[in-house]
Parts: C-alpha cells; structure tokens; sequence
C-alpha cells in the first residue's frame, strides 16, 4: 500500500512555508481570543453540545467512584462501630473493676480494723486460687511458714471464721474452708453457752450440728461462737448462724444445720491469726498485785 501525504502537505508549496502559515494563523487566534474573547460565543456553545455527551462518558466512572465510596464508608463506620463497641465493653470492665476494688477496699479497711481490735497477731493474706479438687473446698494463700503462720492457724475476715491452715509451705498454704467435708470448729451457743462442734458438708452445703440430744437449748437464729477450747481458735469470733433444727424423737437425736456467717467465697483478702492460747492463759506480771486473799496485808500499830 503506497502512502500519500496529507493535502495540506502535497508536493507544490513547500512544506515549510504551510507549517509556518499554520502556525501564524494559531498564533492569531491565540492572540484574537485572549484580547477580545470572541470565540467564547463559540466554545459556549461547543459546551452546551458536548456536556451531555461527556456526561454520559464520565457516568461509568462516576458510578464506579460512587459505589467505592459507598463500601469504603461503610467498612469504615463498621470498623468504628466495631471499635466504640469495643471501646464501650472495656468501659464496662472498668467500671466493674471500680466497683470491685471499691468492695475490696471497703474489705480491707474492715480488716484493718479488725487488726485493731485484736490482741492477737494478725498477718494479711490474699487468695490466690482453688487447688484442682472438685471435692474438697480448699484455697491457697500468698502466705506461709515465712511470715509466721502455722499448720492449724485460724483464716478469718472482719465477719468471722473462714477456715484454717491445713498445708503449709515456705510462702504459701493451704486453707481448708467451713464448707469443706473434713473440717471442723469446737463452737459454742452465744445465747446460752452450749458447746458443739461445727462439721463440713461440701461444697454449697450447710454445715451441720451433729448427733446432739433432741432437749438441747436450741433455736432457729441462734448464733454460733468459737468456743477457744481446742487450742487452736481464739474464743469469740463468729463461725454460723443456725437456720434449720430437724428433731429425731425416735433416736434422741437432732441434725441442726447452720449457714456460715463469714462469706466464704466472696472476698479474696482476709487475716491469718497467729494465736498462742499459751501466751494469751499466762496472767499479767504486776509488782502491785494483791495477796491471795484479796486484800492488802497490813501491820498491827506498835509493830515493826
């Protein structure tokens, strides 16, 4: 196929001369157009003929760019309503973190003054966690041997018993609570004074009063005191409340059960007692105490 020069370009006037023609002509409407803006008519009009036209080019792009901008507001308001969802959960985890450093720190202070109260040595613990034992109903404690506790020491809050020491190691122990099955705490009857012993029947169960006379001077509200005759208990502090009396007329006997006053399983500080029944029998040294008869010896007048 043989190739042919544009008409502009065909062999007479030189090609020279017809690229400086056109150029001068551009330069004049150039100049024509900026000076006296009279194609603007002409381009207005140009406009109005073509704007439908490109339009409807650009609608493609337009409707592409829309829906990007769609998906791309709407995963972004997801992931901001993902985030204040978030943000409002942890939030609520604060507030229920206030509320329960607020209840430990009300705890605390009860026990603070209740080391005040005291004439015993008190060491506080924390609970840690609950041994793998579905069956017993023990804890361990951040406590041990180290800082002064003993198998068999007493673990008490500001409400009463909790339990005791039953394993012991260098910074940690062991502590069997009221509910547990082999646990058991000499007690007496604040109202009258009647002594038993408060038995352990698992986990979420009530404790129990056993095998005492169908007669015994008992009563549905009545409170349970530790009686201190073990050695092992100071004498007073609260250990449970007798909330059911089953009297067996048949066998003389009846089955009390009592509800543990100290809340077993819901705070995690509490007060080891360091108690020596020994020490706490031994009287007082006095250099002015009186003789064994009560009064002070005194010398007849005239003697030496």
């Amino acid at each position: 196929m043989q190739y042919s020069a544009p008409p502009l370009f065909k062999q007479g006037i030189p090609a020279l001369a017809k690229l400086i023609a056109c150029l001068v002509i551009s330069l004049a409407l150039m100049i024509i157009d900026f000076q006296i803006k009279s194609l603007d008519f002409i381009r207005n009009q140009v406009n109005i003929v073509l704007r439908p036209f490109e339009q409807l080019m650009l609608l493609p792009s337009s409707i592409i760019s829309g829906g990007d901008e769609y998906l791309t507001s709407r995963s972004t308001l997801e992931k901001e309503n993902e985030a204040l969802k978030l943000r409002q959960a942890e939030l609520s985890l604060l507030a229920n973190q206030s509320a329960l450093l607020t209840v430990e720190n009300q705890n605390l202070r009860n026990l603070l003054d209740l080391q005040k109260k005291v004439a015993f040595k008190t060491v506080p613990v924390e609970i840690l966690f609950n041994p793998p034992n579905a069956i017993s109903q023990r804890v361990v404690i951040n406590r041990g041997e180290n800082q002064g506790l003993r198998l068999g020491s007493p673990i008490a809050n500001d409400m009463g018993i909790l339990g005791q020491v039953v394993r012991l190691y260098d910074n940690s122990a062991e502590v069997s609570l009221l509910e547990d099955r082999d646990f058991a705490v000499p007690v007496l009857v604040a109202r009258n004074g009647l002594r038993a012993a408060v038995v352990g029947s698992g986990r979420g169960q009530l404790l129990q009063l056993r095998y005492l006379p169908v007669a015994s001077d008992l009563e549905v509200g009545d409170i349970l005191l530790t009686s201190g005759v073990d050695g092992v208990y100071p004498p007073g502090f609260a250990v449970a409340v007798i909330t059911k009396i089953e009297r067996n007329l048949d066998q003389n006997s009846a089955n009390v059960f009592c509800s543990p006053i100290a809340e077993v399983n819901r705070h995690l500080q509490a007060l080891a007692l360091i108690y020596d029944p020994q020490l706490d029998a031994k009287p007082a040294s006095n250099s002015n105490a009186p003789s064994s008869t009560g009064r002070r010896q005194t010398r007849p007048k005239g003697q030496p």
